[in-house]
């Protein structure tokens, strides 16, 4: 997606990012959109209305209070252009007109040839950090790669020192398009067991076989 949907001049730019953070909230549960997330760019947006209205003003205008709306307006662009990435470009949970009302482009659509894929991920766990299972994963060993259209895997898991018996007892979830996933755990599940399993899912949001339950030790 183009950059050029973020308005240049300042004060349009007020608006839209208002409008996006507001209409966001509205239905960031529908399309799984992380309150965490939420708060953090509420808190961007605030940061830079404040500073955008001292630097405004002819009574408190200075060049350091420009240099600080412009660091916070930064900020607070980056975020969304990363958000925008991350959660709402490829989410076939968002709709046109979802789009439409965070003042987002809307493209034309084209026939998606993205295959559905025939074979679940390589992955590879890594337990160097306390508290957190680090999952390395790809087309396959040799080439870390997503195949062809697959937008991420879908990751499913189950803390539990038994081992589950059927695939749908892995209950936690996770989705992640950019390798390495990191799973973090709270002090308390150190020397836990951790069954997991993954598969692709393409761009429209279609997904392949499962992989065989894996384990590993939260370190």
């Amino acid at each position: 997606m183009s950059k050029s949907y973020i308005p240049k001049k300042d004060a349009e730019f007020k608006t839209w990012s208002k409008t996006f953070v507001t209409r966001l909230a509205v239905i960031m549960g529908r399309i799984g959109f992380p309150s965490a997330e939420q708060l953090l760019l509420l808190s961007l947006y605030n940061d830079f209305d404040e500073k955008y209205l001292i630097s405004s003003d002819k009574a408190t205008r200075t060049e350091s209070a420009v240099d600080e709306k412009n660091k916070a307006r930064k900020a607070l662009e980056d975020r969304i252009r990363q958000d925008v990435e991350e959660y709402i470009q490829h989410n076939h949970l968002v709709t046109d007109t979802d789009r439409i009302n965070l003042g987002l482009p809307v493209y034309k659509k084209t026939r998606d040839k993205s295959p559905v894929a025939t074979d679940y991920p390589w992955m590879r766990v890594l337990t160097h950090l306390i508290r957190h299972i680090v999952i390395e994963y790809g087309g396959s060993e040799t080439s870390r790669a997503k195949p062809e259209g697959q937008h991420g895997i879908e990751l499913v898991y189950l803390i539990s020192n038994d081992p589950p018996w059927d695939i749908s007892q892995l209950t936690l979830d996770e989705f992640d398009t950019d390798p390495p996933l990191i799973l973090e755990f709270p002090e308390e599940k150190r020397g836990s067991k951790i069954w997991f399993a993954a598969r692709w899912e393409n761009t429209r949001a279609e997904k392949g076989p499962w992989s065989p339950i894996y384990s590993a030790v939260i370190p």
